[in-house]
């Protein structure tokens, strides 16, 4: 059935719970970037995020039968609080299947509305899986996030509004995509009302479900997922979804969660709001965008799509920003271990800020030294620095894209491993955060092989990371491999990495 989602979005049952969003000039970032940025402000909303608008006027549309039975709906956070209250506006109850790595912000918030929450698997999937079951045993009506024509044209309000406000004329548009319920809705709104607008979606690399079903012509169902920009972590796109985004995006782009990260640390010095890292999804695509094609003087729009984080993850957010925007480089290096050698390696990296510094005593002759240093352009100085420093006799190696240097090293600089411990492998694992996550992976690894080396870092974030140095003979790797391969747990050998070599081996 085709959809007239014009008019369906100019009639469309937001404004019960909604508000009109303002449209923010974003006067630092335009000044730094040469373009006018202008922000879609939907974390204001009374739920922080868009979704409020499809949830109810879905809901809205229910029958007074379908009311009485209630709703159940599935969701990451977001599209749980704009189900929660529109569930209490419209005096019904609501169920809401959430996965068990949702931030505690977006699980208290539904609580607060008055809905029943309901914890269930570590992704999105397989929460909503769950939900539709309950919607079949309890005949509740299921309340899908982005898969509907009326969730569609509630969301595409957001274009409608766009339009209203803008005083200049608008080159692009860029959408954070997840499931496709924002980027269709509002495609379908400006493509047919000012169709010259360009329509740019834009995902996490590690979650680009649009991208690949439009790549390939058809949706695809990613293997895995990260969930670091958890509102837009999505295996598969709608149908009715990827139909409008194959007929109105015309650009998709995916962004790295540093540069999520340094777009997070943007929007607050611009608003002094704190965008969660799903909201800050498509300003990363507009920063990315401009450096790619060299633009100036265009006019874009950015959604700020949604402030629902939980406020420890900031450490983590923050701590990667610097690297998103390009203004640090990890180096580690071995210099001589004799006095005034810290002097002279300072002294090599020139006039620069050292953000980081640390090293250990790997013998009488050497140190391996570790050290973070902030930089305005990465894409000249990082090589000059690195050549510099060959030149004065030292053998450095770049880690600023490294994920071990970056996540674990740099906290855990200590030396290579005595002599009496054999057969080291190094493994990175990664695991959803939730209580006990830890004791769970230790109490499932078992006792069957030494721990050499083992550190464990989570501050906020959506997974538990571990870095493990274990003592294994040759013989007993197929049955260590068959061990771990039970724990259903991502990991990587990291044996031959450069900097586990320089700094603990």
């Amino acid at each position: 059935m085709k959809h007239n989602y014009v008019e369906m979005i100019r009639d469309a049952n937001v404004y019960d719970v909604a508000r009109k969003t303002p449209l923010d000039f974003a006067n630092l970032l335009s000044q730094r970037l040469n373009n006018q940025i202008w922000l879609k402000r939907e974390d204001m909303q009374s739920v922080f995020s868009y979704k409020i608008r499809g949830a109810y006027n879905l809901m809205s549309s229910l029958t007074a039968v379908e009311l009485a039975a209630g709703v159940v709906a599935a969701s990451a956070g977001n599209h749980a609080q704009g189900v929660a209250l529109s569930a209490k506006k419209l005096r019904t109850k609501a169920i809401i299947v959430m996965p068990k790595t949702t931030p505690s912000i977006k699980i208290d918030a539904v609580f607060r509305l008055g809905g029943e929450v309901v914890l269930h698997g570590n992704s999105y999937d397989d929460a909503s899986e769950y939900a539709k079951s309950l919607a079949i045993e309890r005949t509740l009506t299921y309340v899908p996030p982005y898969d509907h024509p009326l969730v569609i044209a509630g969301q595409g309000t957001v274009g409608l509004e766009i339009l209203e406000q803008a005083n200049s004329e608008i080159d692009a548009i860029f959408v954070p995509v997840g499931g496709g319920g924002l980027v269709s809705g509002i495609g379908a709104y400006i493509k047919e009302v000012s169709p010259t607008i360009k329509l740019i979606g834009v995902e996490p690399a590690e979650a680009a479900s649009m991208t690949a079903a439009l790549d390939s012509g058809q949706r695809v169902l990613l293997n895995e997922i990260g969930i670091f920009a958890d509102g837009a972590a999505v295996r598969q796109v709608g149908k009715e979804n990827f139909l409008l985004a194959q007929r109105y995006v015309d650009e998709m782009l995916t962004v790295t969660i540093d540069e999520i990260c340094a777009a997070v640390k943007d929007i607050f010095e611009d608003t002094r709001s704190i965008a969660e890292p799903a909201g800050a999804l498509s300003l990363a695509g507009v920063k990315q965008y401009i450096s790619r094609h060299q633009v100036k003087e265009k006019n874009f729009v950015s959604i700020l799509s949604g402030a629902n984080v939980n406020f420890d993850r900031l450490r983590h957010i923050a701590e990667l920003a610097e690297l998103g925007e390009e203004r640090e480089v990890l180096i580690g290096a071995t210099i001589p271990e004799k006095p005034g050698s810290f002097r002279d390696f300072c002294h090599a990296l020139g006039p620069r800020l050292i953000t980081e510094f640390n090293y250990r005593k790997s013998n009488a002759v050497n140190a391996s030294v570790f050290a973070g240093v902030k930089i305005k352009d990465r894409e000249s100085e990082r090589s000059s620095l690195i050549n510099n420093l060959t030149n004065k006799g030292y053998d450095p190696i770049d880690m600023t894209d490294d994920e071990v240097a970056k996540m674990h090293l740099r906290f855990m600089v200590g030396g290579p491993s005595s002599e009496d411990i054999k057969n080291e492998r190094l493994l990175r694992f990664e695991f959803p955060e939730r209580a006990g996550a830890l004791m769970l992976f230790l109490s499932n690894l078992g006792s069957r092989w030494n721990i050499s080396l083992f550190h464990y870092r989570n501050h906020g974030a959506a997974y538990g990371r571990v870095l493990m140095g274990i003592e294994l003979a040759e013989r007993d790797v197929p049955e260590f491999e068959e061990e771990v391969g039970k724990l259903n747990m991502p990991y990587k050998d990291e044996t031959d990495n450069p900097a586990y070599k320089l700094f603990l081996r």
